[in-house]
């Protein structure tokens, strides 16, 4: 036994659990990381600097003794039945006023649940999302709690010294009751899912319907990384397009199948958002893109039999209009995927009591995070000067930026169109768009034909009430 008591632990030292702690330790914390296997124990000694107070164990009695109390403790395991017996263990171990923040993409229900079930022996419970990736454990992430208000000054200290800096303010902040931070990283990825999704198409766009190498490709990328689209996908997305393979000395990224895996947040915000009744038709696409994307065989024969239609129009004259076109468009659908994003959040802490403030939440995801983009200072601005504003379209520095660059947005679908190029996420913005700017919509024929086929009533615009028609 260690007579050593420790800031702060974690449970589970792989890489990102081992960068995290290590992060702790460079900036003045003593910190205890617990993980069964010997090896990632010993690993986590190895990677600490000289004179850091950092120790790794496999004893879960030890590991809790050491830590100071009240114990404020991360478990940062799969999610799922590991949380859950990872908690099993430890709770024999605490005592009444300790805290345990699950830190993986817990699903925000099982959050809830935990909560309340650790409140019950007067333990607190905090779902907290983290981005940022490995790198971003280690010198940066942003950090999404959500949990008891009180008990978060334990943890603050240690959050905000280690969470990524913008201008100075950490990337971290309280969110708000039960599951608000696990819910809020659950968008956060259902909006990288829909960037990811609105850079490949541009991607796609761009080398298969318009022919451009691989050399412009990676050229283009770099270049809108230093316009008002700088983001962390952007700047990725370019550095991808440039490495190439060892092996073949050809472009990496032309060897990569095209098969796309995912760990389900994004199914999760989409299924969320049709439960709050809240439309979310970039992230719909981008979850329907990667199911398509399973489909490699019958994709391939019926790209024998399904012809691209023959193409009409001719290649641009000057490269660098479309460039620009193309790169407003992609900043429309990108503030349109934020949009969508941040109004679920806006329902949803409302429907569960989260209390969120969502110029915190862009605050937060403007450095560290993977949804890091320029334009979430905007965002933040957007509501900072209105704090209850219903849809981040209705603001008018937002909502001016869209206008101006909607004919532009316009041209590249139906180049896309006429190209035979899918770009289900910029049709999924801009319907949107037009969608959200329509005073009145055709659901009132919908509304008509749900009473023909099932008498299921209907509203008039010229009368109060609720009516049925016998049709025929």
């Amino acid at each position: 036994m260690t007579d050593t008591k420790y800031d702060f632990g974690i449970v589970g030292l792989g890489v990102m659990g081992r960068n995290l702690l290590l992060n702790m330790a460079d900036h003045g914390f003593s910190v205890m990381g617990l993980d069964l296997d010997p090896k990632k124990a010993a690993a986590l000694e190895e990677e600490a600097e000289a004179g850091k107070s950092v120790k790794g164990t496999t004893s879960i009695q030890e590991f809790a003794a050491a830590l100071k109390s009240p114990r404020a403790l991360m478990l940062l395991v799969p999610a799922g039945k590991p949380v859950d017996a990872a908690i099993d263990n430890l709770v024999p171990y605490l005592e009444p006023g300790d805290i345990v923040i699950d830190g993986g993409n817990s699903y925000f229900p099982d959050t809830d649940r935990r909560f309340t079930a650790l409140a019950e022996k007067g333990l607190h419970f905090f779902g907290m999302g983290i981005s940022g990736g490995e790198k971003g454990a280690r010198f940066g992430p942003s950090m999404m709690p959500g949990g008891d208000r009180e008990a978060y000054e334990r943890l603050r200290p240690v959050f905000e010294a280690v969470a990524a800096k913008v201008n100075g303010e950490p990337c971290v902040a309280y969110l708000g009751n039960g599951s608000a931070g696990n819910y809020v990283k659950m968008v956060h990825n259902g909006i990288e899912y829909g960037i990811m999704q609105l850079l490949a198409e541009t991607y796609d766009l761009l080398k298969r319907g318009l022919g451009r190498s691989d050399d412009e490709l990676q050229r283009i990328f770099e270049e809108w990384n230093n316009s008002e689209v700088q983001s962390f996908l952007v700047e990725i997305t370019g550095q991808i397009l440039k490495k190439t393979d060892e092996t073949t000395g050809q472009r990496l990224v032309n060897l990569i199948s095209d098969r796309a895996r995912q760990k389900g947040t994004g199914k999760w915000t989409s299924q969320n958002a049709m439960d709050l009744q809240v439309p979310l038709p970039n992230i719909d696409m981008a979850v329907t893109m990667r199911d398509m994307s399973a489909y490699k065989e019958e994709r391939v024969l019926a790209s024998k039999t399904l012809a691209t239609p023959p193409t009409t129009d001719q290649d641009p004259e000057n490269w660098y209009i479309l460039e620009t076109q193309l790169r407003n468009a992609f900043y429309f659908a990108m503030l349109v995927t934020y949009a969508q994003g941040l109004a679920q959040l806006r329902v949803a802490s409302a429907t569960y009591n989260y209390g969120l403030h969502l110029e915190e939440v862009a605050k937060i995801w403007r450095g560290g995070c993977i949804i890091r983009a320029a334009c979430l200072e905007d965002i933040r601005k957007a509501y900072s000067n209105d704090p209850i504003l219903l849809n981040l379209l209705l603001d008018p520095g937002i909502g001016g930026a869209l206008l101006e660059r909607q004919e532009d947005i316009r041209y590249i679908v139906k180049l896309a169109i006429d190209r035979g190029i899918p770009v289900p996420g910029y049709m999924a913005a801009l319907s949107y768009f037009d969608a959200y700017r329509s005073g009145t919509l055709p659901t009132n024929l919908i509304q008509a034909q749900r009473d023909y086929f099932g008498a299921h009533t209907y509203e008039r615009i010229d009368q109060e009430g609720i009516f049925h028609t016998q049709w025929s």
